[in-house]
């Protein structure tokens, strides 16, 4: 009995990974093709003159947030929301924005530049996402006692702080999102 439940959690964890996989290279394959992986695009979308960036972003979060609240009405997943806190998002968002600045890639989009054979993302990014890891990785056991616990706010989410129905903060906010995108195209930004 044991050993059924070893190798059914063992394939299910290798299925999850394969699906990982999958969906990552799917992910890649995009961004590839929406130009995200180019320098210049992400150099022109930090200078706000390419807003190719954003659209992508900015359609993968609405297509994202409808695709898990409707699962989640459904119940084909659950979410459990990391907790959360204010000297979190300012240190993550700091690491971040350095990396981007310096390199100008993301995690995600040095791996499909990577995937592209472009050597700035392979040499400098990967050594970059190593060094920044390995470096906030020893830091970590100070800095959770400390500046990462500043304004902490649990794992609340919007729907939570409004206390309404999930589809009441979707909706509004697919619908914004929406519109800016239909904006942007129409400004040909």
């Amino acid at each position: 009995m044991q050993s059924k439940n070893v190798k059914t959690k063992r394939f299910s964890n290798t299925s999850t990974l394969l699906w990982g996989l999958a969906f990552g290279i799917v992910f890649g394959f995009l961004l590839q093709k929406g130009g995200a992986t180019k320098y210049d695009v992400i150099i022109g979308q930090l200078l706000l003159a390419d807003f190719t960036v954003l659209k992508i972003m900015l359609s993968a979060v609405v297509t994202g947030m409808i695709g898990i609240y409707a699962m989640k009405s459904l119940g084909r997943v659950q979410l459990n929301p990391k907790s959360g806190s204010a000297g979190m998002n300012v240190i993550g968002g700091l690491l971040f924005g350095v990396g981007f600045a310096i390199l100008g890639y993301c995690p995600g989009t040095i791996a499909g530049a990577i995937g592209n054979g472009y050597l700035d993302a392979a040499v400098s990014g990967l050594a970059g996402i190593l060094l920044g890891a390995g470096c906030f990785a020893a830091l970590y056991p100070r800095l959770s006692q400390g500046i990462l616990k500043k304004g902490d706010f649990g794992d609340l989410t919007l729907p939570r702080l409004f206390k309404v129905n999930e589809w009441l903060v979707v909706i509004p906010v697919a619908v914004l999102i929406v519109l800016l995108l239909y904006w942007l195209e129409r400004a040909g930004l």
